[in-house]
């Protein structure tokens, strides 16, 4: 029997499925899910300049790296979370760290890239050379980790591969298993790079990986369709053959299909749907607070009105916390006003709550009412659009008068990376939970993409530092109370809440999986009748 449900999971992938004898083996519906999202992928290389957050999922569905995070029950159910501390193969058959603690080896296993070629060594080794040295994101990211210098990389033969540590840094092998560090086919890609060492406009637009799933066509705007790559060998194969990611820029209207059952999980609605999917009780919603994750108000410390801390500290203390929580959360989300005293955690409540007379004398001490401009990603208009009217409808209290400027998300990266905006309405989350990892990207003087703010401040610098290399556990604690105790004063940033990652799933789907880059893990998903 044809039904709706069916009909529209057809229409969807109707103008790109492959013809002939690929029709003969079509997945069944219950191998087939359609997913629909907000904006999908604006590119498929997570290591070029300029991708956006969906492609994270591409990296992760299609792509393998050398480790993985263990797979643990989010408390209270509903699917998986990971154990940030916890690491597993996924390349890597096994690995050990040397006894000095400065390598670690990995045997690679039989594995195979989409292409047909053996995964060797030398592909990983070109790959991380590759994103050690690309630039941006990519080579930020992989510093993070002590992952700075081609020379670390050494590809012992076909399946031994040595990584040589530049220092001791609890964050190298957890920064193996983020969507950055992936293995490409580098023959395939060197052989399609027109001249470009790094492969650069290929690999933006083709696939060459060996992970779970191939890209079969990818349309950005309306939708990206992968089926499962039947050779993986690094997992258990997945249930699901097809996967249909359709993007659909109006809420309601992902809302209604995933009501009407014909889509199977949705992503990506306002925080107001969740709470109503929870309350009906048909569909199931999976919450987890985001580890190392805010949404904050940074503050231009470099260029503009901001510059002076009294209007930074005046933000602080007009930003409207609880009417954010329950008009653009609805509750999905903890407060980060009103903290007391430092704790060796992140995100953790700043020492402001919402007091308009002291953020009032705080402006007229600075010279009295101006006008300024925020910014934030279109692409999170959802919940940011309500949290920025509410802000600007806030600092009209005090002679602050707002003008918001929404960004199209394909390039709200483009435009923080300018670093001149005076405000910027962002969530960013660390993907490896650890509160110096937090700063070392949004407000250390290394100025990533994330310090959106340009905040810097070597005493910062230095603190943030000797917390990541701290030798014990005593001297980490006091670099971090300290760092802690530095921002609650300077406030380049005003945390304002820590926010749920919610996913609304039909109640046949299962195996659900959170990942730090908090984008679909379909390697894991089931579906029943």
């Amino acid at each position: 029997m044809i039904t709706r449900r069916t009909a529209l999971a057809a229409g969807l992938a109707a103008p790109f499925v492959a013809r002939g004898s690929a029709q003969a083996q079509a997945p069944s519906r219950n191998e087939t899910l359609l997913l629909v999202q907000e904006y999908g992928p604006n590119s498929l290389d997570m290591q070029g300049i300029g991708a956006s957050q969906p492609v994270n999922g591409v990296s992760l569905n299609c792509y393998d790296r050398l480790l993985r995070f263990k797979p643990v029950p989010i408390p209270g159910g509903g699917g998986n979370t990971i154990a940030m501390g916890e690491l597993e193969g996924e390349l890597a058959e096994s690995y050990q760290v040397a006894s000095d603690g400065m390598s670690a080896t990995f045997k690679l296993r039989d594995a195979k890239f989409h292409s047909g070629r053996a995964v060797t060594a030398k592909d990983v080794k070109w790959s991380m050379d590759r994103a050690v040295s690309i630039g941006g994101f990519a080579t930020t990211q992989m510093n993070a980790g002590s992952l700075e210098k081609p020379e670390q990389f050494v590809a012992v033969d076909d399946k031994t591969f040595r990584i040589d540590f530049l220092r001791k840094d609890k964050m190298t092998l957890p920064n193996l298993a983020v969507t950055i560090s992936f293995v490409f086919d580098s023959e395939l890609a060197i052989a399609n790079s027109g001249g470009d060492q790094w492969a650069k406009e290929y690999l933006k637009n083709n696939i060459a990986g060996s992970g779970a799933f191939k890209v079969e066509s990818w349309k950005p705007g309306v939708e990206t369709i992968y089926v499962r790559n039947d050779a993986w060998a690094c997992g258990k194969l997945p249930q699901l053959r097809r996967i249909i990611a359709r993007d659909i820029a109006s809420p309601s209207t992902r809302r209604a299909l995933i009501e009407r059952g014909d889509a199977d999980v949705s992503y990506g609605l306002p925080p107001k749907d969740f709470k109503d999917l929870l309350d009906g009780g048909k569909i199931n919603v999976v919450g987890v607070p985001i580890p190392n994750g805010v949404w904050g108000c940074y503050l231009n410390t470099q260029v503009g009105p901001f510059k002076d801390v009294r209007l930074r500290q005046a933000v602080a203390w007009v930003m409207p916390y609880e009417k954010i929580m329950q008009a653009a959360l609805f509750g999905r989300g903890v407060s980060m006003a009103g903290g007391t005293t430092p704790k060796v955690a992140w995100p953790q409540p700043f020492p402001y709550t919402t007091d308009v007379a002291k953020a009032k004398a705080l402006v007229d001490a600075a010279g009295g009412p101006f006008s300024t401009t925020l910014y934030f990603d279109a692409g999170n208009a959802t919940v940011a659009e309500p949290m920025a009217v509410l802000i600007k409808e806030s600092l009209s209290q005090i002679g602050i008068t707002v003008e918001i400027n929404k960004v199209p998300g394909a390039n709200f990266r483009t435009e923080i990376a300018k670093k001149t905006n005076p405000m910027v309405l962002n969530r960013f989350a660390g993907w490896l939970d650890y509160p110096d990892y937090y700063l070392f990207w949004t407000m250390h003087g290394n100025n990533s993409i994330f310090n959106i703010a340009a905040y810097q401040n070597p005493a910062l610098d230095k603190l943030v530092d000797a917390a990541r290399f701290a030798p014990d556990k005593a001297s980490y604690d006091a670099n971090v109370i300290d760092f802690i105790k530095l921002v609650n004063q300077e406030v380049p940033m005003v945390p304002i809440n820590q926010p749920t990652h919610d996913v609304a799933l039909q109640k046949s789907i299962g195996g659900y999986q959170f990942q730090p880059c908090r984008e679909p893990d379909f390697r894991y998903l089931t579906k029943g009748v």
